[in-house]
């Protein structure tokens, strides 16, 4: 394979300012405490600056310093980034990211996994980094309609042993990454060193009628301790709406964000404000670059699509045996997604113990930090990065 450069032709980004200087603004009256969403006080000057100050061709050349490739696996387009590993016998890991993620969310800590030597770090420890676009995620577009996320572990699973040629690899993912990377664990366990993930989902989360409900249809009990309540509708309030339009009308809501670049923003930013932790997890520079990422390969719409199809093709396992996850699984819980009840990592993991979602997999380390929020590599890097390390040490 040769590898080729991340290159946005020029007209593609005229056309980009083009839109975001021709921004139709509503008037957003009475939303100053963001009650209704974004507010437009924060978005407007984003916007403005993504026109006329925001230099992508910095940001291409940051993405550039790694070698990308785009590979045809199956009929599944895949662009992916490569970092060999700096060690006396590095080991394959595949990063699979989310939504909405970019491959570049991975950027923090590639160079630490593959070379933690220049960090400090024993280059025993050293992998050879994989990091692909998910399919119909940045530039791994255009994509299958059916793409979903057990359907992108199989491709996954091409790519490293068929088209790169690992016989045995490594797999890490967070948000839907997490969800790929744990039906790698399920489906191909015998050729994977291990996992880890963030978060620890059952892989039966969209499926059935209700998919699309955080809640699962359930009422709030009656006669919770007030604290306890208030975080139940803290954190229904953050992924409600996500969920449940990105489930039900991913088409719909893309025609209005593919054609306005203002209008994608909008939509991204209230995730990456709501579910990283505080203000200072992005900066606009770092918003801007994933933006382009997304607008550039034309991949708002089939990014989102992808939750439909996780419903719509529902997960079914590979064999019967338990746990269903086969694969030694490291888990990275963050304090700014503790559950209701929940307020120290030793009680985040022993919640986790206590759930029925333990029993799904065969965790063999799980590490709570007290802070972090759902973008773990970008805001935790280097605590991620040690966790990661810990997991595949005693499995090379």
């Amino acid at each position: 394979m040769i590898p080729t450069p991340i290159a946005v032709p020029d007209e593609v980004l005229d056309d980009l300012r083009r839109r975001l200087r021709a921004t139709k603004w509503p008037r957003d009256a009475g939303n100053d405490d963001g009650f209704y969403g974004v507010r437009r006080t924060r978005l407007q000057p984003l916007v403005e600056y993504w026109a006329d100050g925001f230099d992508w061709r910095a940001a291409e050349r940051a993405i550039n310093a790694y070698d990308h490739y785009r590979v045809d696996v199956g009929d599944v387009p895949v662009h992916f980034l490569r970092r060999p590993g700096v060690g006396p016998r590095p080991i394959p890991l595949i990063l699979s990211h989310g939504w909405p993620w970019t491959f570049w969310h991975w950027s923090k800590v590639i160079d630490q996994l593959a070379d933690p030597a220049s960090y400090g770090g024993d280059p025993a420890d050293a992998f050879d980094v994989i990091v692909p676009s998910l399919p119909g995620f940045g530039f791994s577009t255009p994509t299958r309609v059916d793409m979903n996320f057990w359907k992108i572990a199989d491709v996954w699973h091409e790519l490293m042993t068929g088209v790169l040629g690992f016989p045995k690899y490594a797999a890490a993912g967070c948000d839907v990454g997490a969800l790929v990377t744990g039906q790698l664990g399920h489906k191909y366990a015998d050729e994977l060193y291990g996992i880890h993930i963030g978060s620890a989902l059952k892989l039966t989360f969209f499926n059935g009628d209700r998919g699309w409900d955080l809640s699962g249809g359930n009422p709030i009990p009656e006669g919770l301790p007030p604290a306890i309540h208030a975080r139940i509708i803290e954190l229904e309030r953050r992924f409600a709406a996500h969920l449940a339009t990105h489930v039900l009308d991913p088409s719909t809501l893309g025609f209005g964000l593919a054609d306005s670049p203002a209008g994608m923003l909008a939509w991204i930013l209230e995730r990456w404000q709501s579910w990283s932790e505080g203000d200072k997890a992005f900066t606009d520079d770092d918003l801007l670059t994933h933006a382009t990422i997304y607008w550039a390969g034309n991949a708002i719409d089939t990014s989102i699509r992808t939750y439909a199809n996780n419903n719509r093709y529902p997960w079914t396992p590979s064999h019967d045996r338990m746990p269903a996850i086969e694969a030694p699984t490291g888990i990275t819980f963050v304090g700014h997604e503790d559950p209701p009840g929940v307020h120290t990592p030793e009680e985040r993991v022993q919640n986790f113990l206590a759930s029925d979602r333990a029993a799904w997999y065969n965790h063999t380390n799980i590490t709570a930090h007290p802070n972090g929020g759902h973008f773990i590599p970008w805001e935790l890097p280097t605590e991620l990065t040690d966790d990661l390390r810990r997991t595949f040490r005693d499995l090379r």
